[in-house]
């Protein structure tokens, strides 16, 4: 047996950490294109990896690292369809018949090989993206997998991000590999009407990812930076490849310009600072020029193409309107609450109508949009949901039914399960309850 390679060094551990992120994706995509099979190409991306450890530290990281890693996936993969196709020649050698051979499902070795010569990077990824985001997995499943072969991360990391048990974490990633696999997913980019209905399922996951980040449903966090920064990174690779789409770039501005608030959402002690209390002047400019060149985009290709803006570029155009207004009474409320009609004409919803209620107080004042709430409030599913109650307080409060007030916050308090959310509604309670 072959001794155990040291442990590579702090910091080249760190460098390979890194390039593995980076990289994770296109290696995986390169190898699930002659595979055909996405868990079977992680289990060889991951082997890849492994070798990288053991052979880095002594000859150090290469000038490509990248192409090692790909290169060193697709010998093993290689391998894997030599064994297979030797496994083949085999069976019809003892004289298999057709249905036998067929029920393996192993891929032919030279067609596998022109595949993975002729296609672009690109497409492969975009083939990863869309298998990894197909509607045979349930939502939960697809944003692991995404993750896991897109994101880079660790199931560790995935579990850590949304407080369930490691091992619980890495049984919906087996079972999410399995099931493609059973399903015979094709490892390709959906053509025609069903690469309108595939994409949207992908923008879906994606954004799944960046609220959980943006806006924790649970835990002790109010924000899980990292899910946010995999969300944005997996939203611009996707803008570089399915350039054309409008609604792809609508979500990326989205998350860019809601994004640019982060720094300014938590005071120096972590409590939680909502939006129209922060400074301004800690909205990071950069993501805010993505997330308006990201719209411009949107807004560009809905008009080449004839179409109205989608729900991620409308949700973009609101959050543009907070981004460009210097201080928060610069805001455009009233286009805002146009942008919700808009909206909510597209994608009807109780928290749509919600969000425009918030709009309309702010543009018309809080008589305006209290009947808004209470119409809302006679719906049962909203009942449950916190934030109908905090806006319902929020109104009470600015009409000076203080009392009332009180009692708003407090269901919207039990009702919430993030704490630092809890910690918003209990300041509001007490300041209510000494006035």
């Amino acid at each position: 047996m072959p001794p155990t390679p040291d442990p590579p060094q702090p910091d080249l551990h760190r460098t390979i950490e890194a390039v593995w992120r980076i990289e994770a994706a296109k290696v995986i995509a390169s190898v699930a294109r002659m595979v055909r099979d996405v868990g079977l190409a992680e289990d060889l991306a991951q082997d890849a990896l492994v070798a990288a450890i053991e052979h880095w530290p002594r000859q150090g990281v290469p000038d490509n690292p990248g192409a090692w890693l790909t290169t060193t996936a697709k010998n093993r993969a290689l391998d894997q369809l030599r064994h297979a196709r030797m496994q083949q020649d085999k069976l019809e050698q003892l004289g298999w018949d057709l249905q036998a051979q067929e029920a393996l499902i192993v891929p032919d070795f030279v067609d596998a090989l022109d595949a993975a010569r002729a296609d672009e990077i690109g497409d492969e990824l975009l083939s990863l993206i869309f298998t990894a985001c197909h509607p045979v997995l349930s939502p939960e499943a697809r944003v692991a997998l995404t993750l896991k072969v897109l994101g880079g991360l660790s199931t560790a990391e995935i579990a850590r991000a949304y407080l369930v048990p490691e091992a619980t974490m890495a049984q919906r990633i087996v079972r999410a590999k399995r099931t493609l696999s059973a399903a015979q997913v094709p490892f390709a980019v959906p053509r025609g009407e069903e690469l309108s209905e595939r994409l949207a399922a992908v923008l879906s996951v994606i954004y799944l990812i960046f609220n959980e980040g943006y806006t924790a449903s649970s835990g002790d966090d109010w924000m899980r930076p990292a899910l946010c920064d995999e969300a944005l990174r997996l939203g611009r690779m996707l803008a570089g490849l399915a350039h054309a789409e409008p609604e792809v770039h609508g979500l990326l501005s989205l998350m860019a310009l809601q994004a640019s608030r982060a720094k300014a959402r938590v005071d120096a002690q972590g409590h939680a600072v909502l939006l129209p209390d922060q400074d301004r002047r800690r909205w990071d400019t950069l993501l805010i020029r993505l997330g308006l060149n990201a719209l411009e985009r949107a807004e560009q290709l809905a008009r080449e193409q004839r179409q109205a803006l989608g729900s991620y570029a409308l949700q973009a155009a609101i959050a543009a309107c907070h981004a460009r207004a210097h201080q928060a009474a610069d805001t455009d409320w009233v286009r805002i609450v146009g942008l919700y009609d808009a909206l909510h004409q597209l994608t009807p919803s109780p928290v749509v109508m919600l969000n425009r209620a918030v709009a309309v107080s702010m543009a018309y004042g809080a008589q305006a949009a209290l009947p808004l709430v209470e119409e809302l409030s006679r719906d049962p599913a909203m009942q449950r949901y916190p934030w109908l109650h905090s806006v319902r307080g929020d109104l009470l409060d600015k009409l000076e039914l203080r009392e009332l007030a009180c009692q708003a916050f407090e269901q919207a308090w039990a009702l919430s399960s993030n704490a630092r959310d809890r910690d918003v509604l209990q300041q509001r309670i007490q300041r209510l309850q000494s006035s």
